[in-house]
């Protein structure tokens, strides 16, 4: 199988995935990204941030001059790497796992943040959680459910711990993705949170503009992640990103500096807007 359009075998895995079992690497800045100091001293949380876009934002943040804490499920060696890349930056990487599927877990991440610095300046809400499914029957409403915990309501609960720590100034910052606009409806359950993202982003923008926070997003298109060869079948890998203009995926180091600019005192005007990186495909 081609598994990435790289022309290179990927192997299945069990969902959430994990680097070490990828047969082709994605890159996320390793040995690429290099920061200008846009974002010294501040104190950033990125969840999801063991691997794929989460992971390209930690390194990225880091370089930038950021301390950063990892918010990751249960994925412990690709935790502790990215933490050693934002260690390596000369900045401080604390780790807390657990499902934020559980608001007790998106509380305790809210906290250790603010115990860290006393405040917070960059919350990226990122994880998600996806399944592929062929009809609608497949769907367990214990999955729907999942879906939503994870993918929108973490965000809402993440938000709202978060907001008393943060300063004027400080930035939210949400990943959706290109299926908030054109859904694919193998992805119904993930692809309909989606949707969901951008119109809480557009919402909390507004809600919270007179406290000084932005609230912005950012949609991706296809990104090579550990979720893709644990989430979607063989076929689906091989042609993953081939439909692009580009015609290839994009690679988590690809997305990272739009969150950086949205973190940015750069984008101290830019609230309230979705950033699609998808490689070409039209967000209109």
């Amino acid at each position: 199988m081609r598994g990435n359009g790289q022309g290179m075998a990927e192997p299945q895995q069990r969902p959430p995935g994990t680097i070490a079992a990828m047969a082709h690497k994605p890159d996320h800045g390793e040995n690429s990204y290099r920061g200008n100091g846009r974002l010294t001293g501040k104190a950033t949380v990125v969840t999801g941030a063991d691997s794929g876009i989460g992971r390209a934002v930690a390194i990225a943040f880091a370089r930038e001059g950021a301390d950063v804490v990892i918010s990751y499920l249960n994925e412990h060696e690709d935790a502790r790497d990215t933490a050693s890349y934002v260690e390596a930056a000369g900045r401080r990487a604390v780790l807390v796992p657990g499902d934020l599927a559980d608001r007790a877990v998106c509380e305790r991440v809210a906290a250790t943040a603010a115990e860290e610095s006393g405040y917070i300046d960059v919350l990226v809400n990122n994880a998600a959680y996806q399944m592929t499914h062929e009809s609608i029957e497949e769907i367990t409403d214990e999955e729907w459910t999942r879906t939503f915990d994870i993918n929108i309501h973490a965000m809402f609960r993440l938000a709202k711990a978060a907001l008393p720590h943060l300063r004027s100034g400080a930035s939210i910052i949400n990943t959706s993705s290109v299926n908030y606009d054109m859904p694919r409806p193998t992805l119904l359950p993930y692809a309909t949170t989606k949707g969901a993202i951008a119109n809480f982003t557009a919402g909390l923008a507004q809600m919270l503009g007179d406290r000084g926070v932005r609230v912005n997003a950012v949609a991706p298109g296809p990104i090579w992640t550990p979720l893709i060869p644990s989430t979607m079948p063989p076929e689906h890998v091989e042609e993953f990103g081939k439909n692009t203009p580009l015609g290839r995926p994009g690679q988590p180091a690809e997305v990272a500096p739009v969150y950086v600019l949205l973190a940015s005192d750069e984008a101290s005007y830019i609230s309230g807007a979705i950033v699609p990186v998808t490689g070409g495909k039209p967000i209109l």
